[in-house]
């Protein structure tokens, strides 16, 4: 279905959950940066929530998150005492001007914790935030769920579930460390569903060890049957360099770009053959969902959780290496869950790391985001640019992208690379980046 061209596929280009991206983080922003930013929010300002949970009962060996294994209780009884002295911090500082819409929690797996601690953390969002019946999503670890669970989601109001499935294939699940049955993901559905929790995700992947087109499609055929009411498909990246753990897979066992591009062109089809909406170049929604429901309507948003229908332009994450996004700035907090545990045990914000976002990278963010979410974008900066008008004659040529006066489109052939095209707004890649947008 799509063109397979080799020499873009290996273009390195950002995923484009933030503009500029997290390569460009710099310690000088820090926790001076996240309080000015806080102390800044004028009254009724929406914003959304996001806590990190940074442990699993088990660990993933494919896992790319920020998390280790659970282990000891104390720890995560002192770590749940930091987050909720963040949240008070935070709260004091923001004096009731937010008005909170969502709560997220990720991780990890935020389910490593008792169930009566996620109820805690909950009334203790809302109570303290003020929330109004906010919308509240969680990711969790199917593999330590219990109706035990299903029952406290249900009583915390919780109106949206993620699973990481990943792949159904027993060889596969071998493969990277994460062994569960397609009857286990069954009857977690089915508990949620008794409790009046419909709306839940799948966290689905192509490029794994060992994996297939035949299997890829097996995987689907599971999911076909189940319906979840979203699907993110990802493609795995091995990078054991960064991430010890995948050391543990085969690096033989792994498809080749161009197996990858075919599982990625695969998934498409058959998830849109199945009566999902395609949303981006990774996710997938139901037509009844809220994600489609707000693409129909030109009103996806991509952040750091990916594609989202959130409307708030402030999220403040709390917890090690959680980020807070303002229009004028991104702020990370530590990462190490000891040394955060210190930070805020200190009585101060645990931001570490960021960077400052001018006019002119607000105005690239917005491109970025606009041609990533609905597929065409404002490119009058880009004409004034020889390098950048060569690179996008080229796209032209291989007919990924159309022009229309000042606005390119991609072309269904684009999707796949969306985001090769969204790097001609970005100035931290000299290769592709333009001149200032605010000239």
């Amino acid at each position: 279905m799509w063109p397979y061209f080799p020499d873009l596929l290996a273009r390195p280009v950002p995923r484009y959950t933030s503009y500029p991206p997290a390569t460009q983080f710099t310690d000088k922003v820090n926790a001076g940066a996240q309080a000015e930013a806080l102390n800044s929010v004028v009254s009724g300002t929406p914003i959304s929530l996001y806590a990190h949970i940074p442990y699993c009962q088990s660990i993933c060996w494919y896992c790319g998150c920020n998390t280790g294994a659970a282990g000891r209780t104390q720890r995560l009884h002192a770590y749940l005492e930091a987050l909720e002295a963040e949240m008070a911090m935070v709260a004091k500082m923001l004096g009731g001007r937010g008005k909170l819409q969502r709560i997220a929690f990720g991780g990890g797996s935020p389910n490593a914790i008792e169930p009566v601690a996620f109820v805690r953390l909950v009334d203790r969002l809302v109570t303290t935030f003020g929330g109004n019946n906010p919308d509240i999503s969680i990711e969790i670890d199917p593999r330590a769920f219990s109706l035990e669970w299903a029952m406290t989601l249900a009583i915390a109001q919780v109106n949206r579930v993620s699973f990481g499935v990943q792949s159904f294939e027993p060889e596969i699940q071998a493969a990277i460390g994460r062994i569960q049955p397609v009857e286990m993901i069954e009857t977690c559905m089915a508990s949620l569903r008794a409790r009046g929790i419909h709306s839940i995700n799948f966290d689905l992947m192509y490029g794994l060890p060992h994996q297939t087109n035949e299997s890829l499609l097996g995987t689907l055929d599971h999911v076909a049957r189940l319906r979840p009411s979203r699907i993110a498909l990802f493609g795995y990246a091995h990078l054991p360099h960064i991430f010890p753990r995948q050391k543990r897979i085969d690096a033989a066992a792994l498809p080749g770009i161009e197996a990858r591009f075919e599982q990625a062109a695969i998934g498409f089809e058959r998830l849109v053959s199945e009566g999902y909406v395609p949303i981006g170049f990774d996710h997938f929604a139901l037509p009844d969902d809220s994600l489609a429901i707000a693409a129909a309507e030109g009103k996806v948003r991509r952040n750091f959780q990916g594609f989202t229908d959130d409307q708030s332009d402030v999220l403040i994450g709390f917890g090690a290496s959680a980020i807070s996004q303002f229009p004028d700035r991104i702020i990370q907090n530590e990462k190490n869950p000891g040394a955060y545990r210190e930070i805020v045990g200190a009585h101060r914000l645990a931001g570490s790391r960021g960077l400052l976002r001018d006019a002119d990278d607000q105005i690239r963010a917005a491109r970025i985001e606009h041609l990533l979410c609905s597929g065409h974008a404002d490119a009058s900066c880009l004409l004034a640019e020889p390098a950048s008008m060569a690179s996008l004659h080229q796209l032209e040529e291989r007919r990924l992208v159309v022009r229309d006066g000042s606005f390119i489109k991609l072309t269904e052939a684009g999707r796949p690379y969306a985001r090769v095209v969204a790097a001609l707004f970005d100035s931290s890649l000299p290769e592709l980046g333009t001149g200032s947008l605010a000239a």
